[in-house]
């Protein structure tokens, strides 16, 4: 599909079409497909997958009409002409986007990829814009015709549902992420930091001290920060310092790569200061600090805390690790090849990741339905709606549940939701008995208030500081945490999700004064993908 002569023929003549006049004289295709002004009635209303020419055809013409700035035109080719045509309109006039070249490669079937040059102008300043996106050919369900399977991406392979192109001011002045130390943060650097730094941009971009920015930006359709493309005028940008390591932040961003839909927090527990943030998934979500989702047997960090605070056991009081628990009707196992042994203390069961010594504790008095969320809000901090990190965060959710729900809270299951910005948090807090909420960006930029709660009894955070430095040593963690110096400790889980045949992998462990949380959807047992994860930040921060 190159641009040069291109011959057609219809009703036996043949008509010529030179590219040097670009795609837009494609009425030849038009008449072809029986596009932009509706099929001959007496065409034969075809069915199956296009072929190639057909393929070829509909790109071409979808192109041309494009590349002409023909909005309505190029929508009439695709097979959600009201969509496609408002987004392509907008590419020419609230994006400034024109002088349109589109260069077409070989297709794929009914796949195309292409490659886009253009300039993007405003306010006397012009740019070169230069990407690549794909676009596939389908029949039309209702018309038969080949028509374009409409979708932003097309446009723009960064474009979601929703989502437009402009060009302008921009809404916030640009601004300088810096880490703890001074070193610029930015997404050429550190990829997964790219939406956290947008978030940071639009909240505290006027608080930075900057002036606006003229840019090619996505606006998306949601309340997510808009996303720079192109940058023609810098405008002056404010400096604003964060609570991260450069240092750090680079190792969770190589840690993540290797297990797909993995995230990781670091903090340091003595002050709440996030040192990481890292995310690796497709869809651009910052799970590590929005994520909703079982956090598995590093509940049990909590669980224990609320049965040492009750006065039902202690570290080396009884826990019975027994094959199966029962709970209202529900029938609880352990991992397989988990030796039963009846008179475990809390901490063997603990550094095990016992199941049914926890489920079986729970029965005790004074445990009743809410103690678990007690604990959770009142001495963690968890599931309360008031932290204020500095960007958005999801600070947990541990419901009061009876019925079975009860029993598969205490081991992270149920109703439990957690991401690893709240268990690096639970871990700091068990660590130092004190909580304090993790944050981003210093509270004393903005006054805002930081989220309270009373914490651990000394005695309990020294017993599950103890039973963390026993499983990174002896228990579940042994194996993730070795090679690791200096004061050590951890906690593994495994989260089971309905329809999943694989479980969420989780894990969480401190090193001095470094804690660090990590998960990794469908990664399997803790130790198997978020431990490295983990132990690779642990080992940077130290």
């Amino acid at each position: 599909m190159g641009k040069g002569v291109k011959v057609a023929v219809v009703g036996g003549v043949f008509a010529v079409m030179v590219g040097g006049a670009g795609y837009g004289a494609y009425n030849i295709v038009s008449a072809l497909n029986g596009s932009g002004g509706g099929s001959s009635a007496a065409e034969t209303r075809r069915s199956g997958p296009p072929d190639k020419d057909e393929v070829r055809e509909t790109a071409d013409a979808f192109f041309g009409a494009w590349e002409q700035g023909q909005a309505t035109t190029a929508a009439s080719y695709t097979n959600n002409a009201q969509d496609a045509g408002a987004l392509l309109a907008a590419y020419g006039e609230e994006a400034r986007i024109g002088r349109v070249d589109i260069t077409p490669g070989a297709p794929r079937g009914t796949t195309v990829p292409f490659t886009v040059k253009a300039a993007v102008s405003a306010d006397g300043v012009s740019k070169p814009l230069r990407y690549t996106s794909t676009l596939t050919v389908v029949r039309g369900q209702t018309t038969g015709r080949a028509l374009v399977d409409w979708k932003p991406s097309v446009v723009h392979p960064d474009l979601k549902e929703g989502d437009t192109l402009v060009t302008g001011e921009s809404a916030q002045p640009p601004i300088e992420a810096v880490d703890r130390d001074g070193t610029v943060l930015t997404r050429e650097k550190y990829p997964s930091l790219g939406p956290v730094l947008d978030t940071l941009r639009e909240k505290y971009g006027a608080k930075a001290g900057g002036s606006p920015a003229v840019e090619l930006s996505i606006r998306h359709a949601t309340d997510e920060a808009d996303t720079p493309l192109l940058t023609l005028d810098k405008g002056e940008p404010g400096k604003l310092r964060t609570t991260l390591s450069a240092g750090v932040q680079a190792a969770a961003e190589k840690a993540v790569k290797d297990y797909p839909e993995s995230s990781v927090v670091a903090l340091k527990p003595s002050t709440g200061e996030v040192l990481a943030v890292a995310n690796n998934r497709g869809d651009g979500f910052n799970a590590a600090f929005q994520g909703q989702v079982a956090p598995g047997s590093t509940m049990k960090i909590v669980t224990a805390a609320m049965l040492i605070d009750n006065g039902v056991t202690s570290m080396n009081g009884p826990a019975p690790c027994t094959d199966t628990a029962t709970w209202q009707s529900q029938t609880f196992k352990n991992l397989t090849g988990m030796e039963p042994n009846e008179g475990a203390t809390l901490a063997n069961s603990f550094l095990r990741s016992c199941n049914t010594a926890f489920i079986k504790l729970i029965d005790e008095k004074p445990i009743d339905d809410s103690s678990l969320t007690r604990e959770a809000q009142e001495r963690f901090g968890l599931g309360r709606d008031d932290w204020k990190t500095g960007i958005a965060s999801f600070d947990g959710s541990v419901p009061a549940s009876g019925g079975p729900d009860r029993a598969a809270n205490a081991i992270g299951q149920g109703q439990v939701q957690l991401n690893p910005l709240n268990m690096a948090s639970v871990t700091a807090t068990a660590i130092t008995g004190a909580f304090r909420q993790p944050y981003l960006v210093s509270p004393e930029l903005d006054g805002r208030p930081l989220a309270q709660a009373k914490g651990l009894p000394a005695e309990t955070s020294a017993q599950l500081k103890e039973m963390m430095r026993l499983t990174a040593t002896q228990g579940t963690a042994q194996k993730a945490m070795s090679g690791l110096d200096g004061d050590i400790g951890a906690k593994t889980g495994s989260a089971e999700v309905d329809g999943n045949a694989t479980s969420d992998s989780w894990f969480t462990g401190f090193r001095g004064d470094v804690a660090a949380a990590a998960m990794a959807q469908q990664g399997g047992h803790g130790g198997d993908a978020a431990g490295p994860i983990v132990a690779a930040v642990l080992r940077a921060g130290g």
